[in-house]
């Protein structure tokens, strides 16, 4: 990360809680996951203030893949912020923000996604994968943060997911709780 993404960063770090941001190290593994793996088209569903947005960018930035993040938000006002974080990050260029219901954008997604990271609504989680995992193409991956730390609100996404055949999926103990599938088929 440059300077000015590492100060943002930073700062972005102290506003966890008030925001909903996901951990540091949850970042640090998204971020090397991208940069390890062929990932060039993100979909993040949830972008809050930018947080992980940032840490996204960034990796696909070092990817040198031409990558592109495309991130859904529903609050208007969190989008804002978003956007002034990343452009004075210098990212802007790889970042594509829509604004509104995710349910409603993903179900008019006019391109597939490498990777899928969902942190929104919890209790929406299994609508977006059932919206998501015909598209995704075979080695596909999904993210979703917090399914552990909102076991309740996401134990039907949990389920759905563990019994497709099509999905190999493990949840990670990172904080909160990250769950990771790959699409195999």
């Amino acid at each position: 990360m440059n300077t000015t993404a590492l100060k943002i960063s930073s700062e972005l770090e102290q506003t966890q809680h008030e925001f909903w941001n996901i951990s540091h190290q949850t970042a640090e593994f998204i971020s090397m996951l991208i940069k390890i793996s062929e990932v060039r088209n993100v979909l993040e569903i949830g972008t809050s203030n930018g947080y992980s947005t940032l840490w996204i960018a960034d990796a696909l930035k070092d990817a040198g893949r031409n990558g592109h993040l495309t991130t859904i938000e529903f609050y208007e006002k969190r989008q804002c912020i978003a956007k002034e974080n990343i452009a004075k990050c210098g990212l802007s260029d790889y970042v594509t923000f829509r604004q509104g219901r995710a349910l409603e954008i993903l179900a008019n997604l006019d391109f597939i996604p490498d990777m899928v990271f969902i942190d929104a609504n919890k209790s929406e989680y299994i609508q977006y994968f059932d919206l998501l995992k015909d598209k995704l193409s075979k080695g596909s991956i999904i993210l979703a943060d917090n399914v552990i730390s909102h076991a309740a609100k996401v134990a039907d996404f949990l389920n759905e997911i563990k019994n497709d055949v099509r999905y190999q999926s493990q949840i990670l103990d990172l904080p909160a709780g990250l769950l990771m599938a790959l699409k195999l088929a």
